[in-house]
């Protein structure tokens, strides 16, 4: 039986297997570990632009190690099992855990076993089917942290993925900032107006921001990140081109309107919170705020997890209007 500790358990779960290339693969589970939780998955949530380049095969050698996820099996570019958006329910381990839903940073599979303290239990008023949006929201919440917003601010968000969309959900709900969402799809605009935030167009978007945040994952979206940039504004580059080249044109105003260009990354704490803050504090902040069912637009897309290769596949060389996709385990 798959809730008996002493027992080995069968598994199914989607590896890489080459650019452009993944399948199915069967795994067998060991008696489960002192300590050590066994999970039954419920869904699993694709990271779009990340998932995408390890799918391609775009992960640069010189980021083969800092890439790694945290229960990554294999090796980059591949055969890899990758993946960090994970939701089910705990079967086995500490008894005040077993019965418990709990996000995870696991890649795509039907059951697995982690350290008990690896899990995080979903606070009791979040729909399992929006925790999907953790990992995401955790990464604006560090975006936030590093580029510091103000009361009254002028922030533009360029790029409305998942995650430009998440910073700019965020940035709105402190007082008195404006926040515009920029994306060259236009169908973006009921996605920032559910979220309480401005759509522009790239070149109907307002100059001169007090801060600007780049999520697009285009050189052409950080181009226009620097063009909206006031005097002496930040622009926080939270995008990750992998292995492509990203040209930029720094010989225009950018000396002479003193602008910073920050990375932020949220394999790290930001700096200004990790005095006091720790990765388990961060998720759980991540968590409290997904009560929101406004963050449901979101999700756009779910399919089943027997699909996931075809899914992977479709996303990853055209992703269209998606921004979260959810797995389903059935």
């Amino acid at each position: 039986m798959p809730n008996d500790p002493s027992r080995k358990v069968e598994a199914r779960a989607f590896w890489v297997t080459g650019p452009s290339e993944g399948e199915l693969r069967a795994e067998t589970l060991p008696p489960l570990p002192h300590g050590e939780v066994r999970v039954r998955t419920s869904y699993t949530g694709i990271s779009r632009g990340t998932e995408g380049i390890v799918f391609r095969g775009e992960v640069p050698s010189s980021e083969y190690v800092r890439m790694r996820a945290p229960f990554q099996d294999g090796d980059f570019p591949a055969p890899v099992k990758y993946g960090y958006i994970s939701v089910g329910d705990v079967e086995q381990g500490p008894a005040e855990l077993i019965g418990r839903r709990v996000y995870c940073l696991y890649p795509h599979q039907t059951r697995y076993q982690v350290p008990a303290d690896a899990v995080h239990p979903l606070p009791a008023a979040i729909a399992p089917e929006r925790a999907v949006l953790a990992a995401n929201l955790e990464t604006a919440i560090n975006g936030l942290w590093d580029a510091a917003p103000r009361i009254g601010d002028r922030i533009c968000v360029v790029g409305a993925g998942t995650l430009g969309c998440l910073v700019a959900w965020l940035a709105g709900r402190i007082p008195g900032c404006r926040v515009e969402l920029i994306d060259t799809n236009p169908r973006r605009a009921a996605v920032a107006a559910a979220l309480g935030v401005e759509y522009r167009a790239p070149d109907s978007a307002t100059p001169d921001a007090d801060l600007v945040l780049h999520a697009s994952g285009t050189p052409a979206g950080l181009g226009t990140a620097l063009e909206l940039a006031g005097f002496e504004a930040t622009v926080l580059e939270l995008s990750w081109f992998g292995s492509k080249a990203v040209p930029l044109s720094l010989g225009q105003g950018f000396h002479q309107r003193r602008l910073t260009l920050r990375s932020s990354q949220v394999g790290s704490v930001a700096s200004c919170q990790r005095a006091r803050w720790d990765y388990r504090r961060r998720m759980r902040l991540a968590l409290s705020l997904l009560t929101d069912e406004t963050l449901d637009v979101l999700i756009t897309g779910e399919d089943r997890f027997d699909d996931l290769p075809r899914v992977q596949a479709r996303l990853a060389a055209d992703p269209g209007d998606t921004l979260l996709h959810r797995i389903r385990y059935d």
